[in-house]
């Protein structure tokens, strides 16, 4: 039992400690002269229209850029307060998106439908309830250019307030920082290791029409690893970047949002009922078994506990956070098991912004 604990604790240690050393970050801003296209899709978006459009117009070292938004059928003022913030503006442009077709989610439909209205040598779709510093998506563009890459989502700061946000969304980027040694894994043509998040996502639009657009992922809820895969597989590299100091989100604002939200999404992010089953292998052996065994008199246990608790701490420390939830990692892996479990039985019943995904 001791060897069961201490070997995946050691691994994930390793790995952390390599990706600490190693990921990317946006530092750097230059000014860019290639056309950009920033997508945002919108449907029920109200609450956020006025302050993302004031970061948006704010962005700076950008020469040639077209602010596009989809307003994906909402129900809400979305629409009408899109026209009031954005009047004056030359270059943001409102598209009023067309019904949802079979075999498409709506998030990817929305960006389909702006792809297709965009001019851009480089699309940079954002989520509305995301938030960029003023250098952004310079900084953002300037590390895919110094890099080589063909596309990178710098991963956003996750704002936590509630107990049940802290406990559950470091776990975002605490799963890749520990189990994917990321500059391996952007110059791989392995789809298994893609890392990226749509909240911000930066890529060339050669590398985009190759794998004919969003089209390649239309009914996949998590379109962004999907279009990381399909990216990867057609000879583009990429990766996922420390996106803390340039962008942030809070995602979900209560534990029924935070429900729903994996809800409609976790039985598809391990890829079958088997991957599933080897990820709640995963976090029991290195989130529940080893408190377990070292309350119960291991001394392995203990070590494979303060093992992992130092990777959510090197994780936190890597967004500007202190990492003290790490030591309630126990508690977050039990809830994240629960999700899963939750989104097995609830798939086709979830809703999200009025729809059934």
């Amino acid at each position: 039992m001791d060897y069961v604990l201490a070997v995946p604790a050691a691994l994930i240690l390793i790995i952390s400690v390599i990706n600490f050393a190693t990921i990317r970050s946006p530092w750097n801003w230059s000014q860019i002269e290639e056309e950009i296209s920033v997508i945002v899709p919108m449907r029920n978006e109200s609450e956020n229209v006025a302050e993302l459009i004031e970061n948006l117009r704010n962005q700076k070292h950008l020469t040639n850029v077209q602010y596009l938004f989809l307003n994906d059928n909402s129900e809400d003022d979305t629409l009408a307060l899109l026209h009031q913030h954005t009047s004056g503006l030359n270059n943001f442009s409102i598209i009023n998106g067309s019904v949802l077709p079979n075999g498409w989610i709506g998030k990817t439909w929305a960006l389909e439908q702006l792809l297709q209205a965009s001019s851009g040598e480089i699309v940079v779709s954002v989520d509305a309830d995301v938030r960029l510093e003023s250098d952004a998506i310079s900084r953002a563009v300037t590390l895919l250019k110094d890099a080589k890459l063909d596309f990178i989502s710098p991963y956003p700061a996750q704002l936590a307030y509630t107990w049940s946000e802290k406990l559950i969304q470091p776990l975002l980027q605490w799963s890749w920082m520990s189990t994917v040694i990321l500059r391996i894994a952007e110059s791989t043509a392995q789809p298994s290791m893609v890392v990226a998040n749509g909240q911000f996502f930066v890529v060339r639009r050669s590398a985009l029409e190759q794998v004919r657009g969003y089209e390649s992922v239309k009914a996949n809820v998590l379109d962004d690893i999907f279009l990381g895969r399909a990216l990867v597989t057609n000879g583009s590299r990429g990766c996922v970047a420390n996106g803390a100091s340039i962008a942030s989100t809070r995602m979900y604002s209560s534990w029924k949002e935070i429900e729903a939200g994996y809800g409609k999404s976790l039985h598809a992010a391990f890829g079958s009922v088997f991957g599933s089953l080897v990820a709640i292998a995963f976090l029991f052996l290195t989130g529940i078994a080893p408190l377990i065994a070292g309350i119960t008199g291991s001394n392995i246990g203990w070590y494979a506990f303060g093992a992992v608790t130092l990777t959510r701490t090197m994780s936190a420390i890597k967004v500007g956070k202190n990492g003290f939830d790490g030591f309630l990692h126990p508690i977050s892996s039990a809830l994240l098991i629960y999700l899963i479990v939750y989104s097995w039985l609830m798939r086709g019943e979830v809703q999200w912004k009025g729809r059934k995904v």
